[in-house]
């Protein structure tokens, strides 16, 4: 098990150097960080470009597969560019650059987020990291303990959480226009990668620029499996990996910490008493379902704005349940029978739409209907009680962007907390939404009651043996 002080002692580090996380971004205050990079394909081509309009410079990356390297050496002629390092192993570039590096922006499959994360903050860099922010409920814990520890500027990648359309949810949940808000319903157009199957039998040749021991990193081995089918890769590497028990978290992880993201937003739901399958499509050893539906339940509380609100549940919806027909069919088609169809009932008649991707919060004065994962559009229904309401008052500052946000604190300019999704919020909120994960594993039709404060369920000891995974040598971090 590594812990900061064998890291310090395994690099070579002087302990002074790193005791003080605010020391290097101080020197610059007000003017450019210094990045690294773990992953530059998929979603981080995203942050390379985020840094390179921030005018910041790159000093190294890192990526398992060198054909992604292209990502990064698109921007070679640029002057905060052209001295960036390149990397297989994000242990080896973080051991020889710390002194050269700021921040660390973590773009990989999950089940790498938190070693890379664990790692970079245990060098006292300030880190950002893309959703989920990780793999499983303990290493969610681990990085709530470590942004208390190091008291880095952290942020989860939810770009959605500094839109305009989450503000709006929490101005008309905060501003008394549902009432008490008693249920909540989210339904997702995921997966759109393969789910419910297994994993194959061939072992094919790896490609010479993919390190795959590296990609497998904490994940238990298996052979490399080439999927002619997927344009972007292997069975697994590049997309695939989603589905895949070992590696992601499925249409739930992916999303939820987006489209449920207005839920902690604006209901303060601190952790869930109960989590249950309420159906399940082709669940199996290998792989995370067709589609789902699951609940959380929420005891009383108190909402953002102090005011005292009842307990509620979350109904999640994500991809392909079987029909009465015995056909497999969306599972948002459930939505409406679920939330009562007279709450859903146009002034013609008909029923109003549910959205592919969005929420429904049901309100003992009025109920609103969110269209797209990132609050996108709401507004309350049926449509004529909008025309009377309309829209909220504003509560909330606007962000100055996801991005800029940690950024800013990155540099010193605002405190190490000021990111909206930093870990303190993102690191018990990806808990829950694994807690989701956690109940997909184990028989529907029973609640997992929840014990916070003892990170434990009271009634599964079997459901309890999927809160942490095992991790191969040489990837195991542990924060306290």
């Amino acid at each position: 098990m590594t812990n900061r002080r064998s890291f310090l002692t395994q690099s070579g580090l002087a302990a002074g150097a790193l005791a003080f996380p605010n020391i290097l971004h101080a020197q610059n205050k007000g003017d450019k960080l210094r990045i690294a990079f773990i992953g530059v394909g998929g979603i981080n081509k995203r942050h390379t470009e985020d840094t390179k309009a921030a005018g910041d410079i790159v000093t190294c990356y890192c990526d398992v597969d060198t054909r992604n390297y292209v990502n990064a050496q698109v921007n070679k002629d640029d002057p905060n560019w052209k001295d960036a390092k390149a990397y297989q192993d994000y242990r080896k570039m973080i051991d020889e650059q710390a002194r050269n590096i700021d921040a660390v922006i973590i773009g990989t499959p999950d089940h790498h987020h938190f070693p890379a994360t664990a790692l970079s903050m245990m060098a006292g860099k300030h880190v950002f990291t893309q959703k989920p922010l990780t793999h499983t409920v303990w290493e969610a814990r681990q990085l709530q303990l470590a942004a208390e520890k190091y008291k880095v500027a952290t942020q989860m990648g939810n770009h959605g959480h500094a839109n305009e359309g989450n503000r709006r949810i929490y101005e008309y949940v905060n501003g008394g226009f549902l009432g008490d808000v008693t249920e909540i319903h989210c339904v997702t157009n995921r997966p759109i990668w393969p789910q419910g199957g297994g994993r194959p039998a061939t072992t094919d040749p790896v490609p010479a620029e993919l390190d795959w021991d590296l990609w497998l990193g904490p994940a238990p081995a298996r052979p490399f499996s080439h999927n002619p089918a997927n344009k972007r890769g292997g069975t697994y590497h590049q997309f695939n990996w989603r589905g895949f028990l070992d590696f992601g978290g499925g249409a739930l992880a992916d999303m939820a910490c987006h489209t449920m993201d207005s839920i902690f937003m604006s209901m303060n739901p601190g952790y869930p008493t109960a989590v249950e399958v309420i159906e399940i499509n082709g669940q199996s050893s290998d792989m995370f379902p067709k589609g789902a539906i699951l609940k959380w339940t929420y005891g009383p509380g108190t909402l953002p704005n102090g005011k005292a609100r009842p307990g509620f549940t979350v109904t999640w919806y994500d991809g392909m349940l079987k029909n009465e027909q015995g056909e497999d069919a969306l599972a948002l088609e459930r939505v409406a029978k679920a939330i009562g169809e007279e709450k859903l009932r146009m002034p013609d008649g008909s029923l109003q739409k549910i959205p592919t991707s969005g929420n429904v919060y049901i309100g003992t004065k009025e109920s609103l209907l969110v269209t797209g994962d990132y609050g996108d559009r709401s507004r309350i229904i049926p449509e004529a009680n909008m025309q009377k309401i309309g829209n909220p008052p504003k509560l909330l500052e606007r962000s100055i962007g996801h991005h800029e946000e940690w950024r800013q604190a990155c540099l010193g300019n605002k405190p190490a907390d000021f990111p909206g999704s930093n870990f303190r919020y993102a690191a018990p909120f990806t808990e829950t939404v694994l807690l989701g994960n956690v109940a997909q594993r184990v028989e529907k039709g029973k609640p997992l009651f929840w014990d916070a404060k003892a990170m434990a369920f009271t009634n599964s000891p079997e459901a309890n043996g999927y809160l942490k995974s095992a991790c191969r040598a040489g990837w195991e971090y542990r924060i306290g």
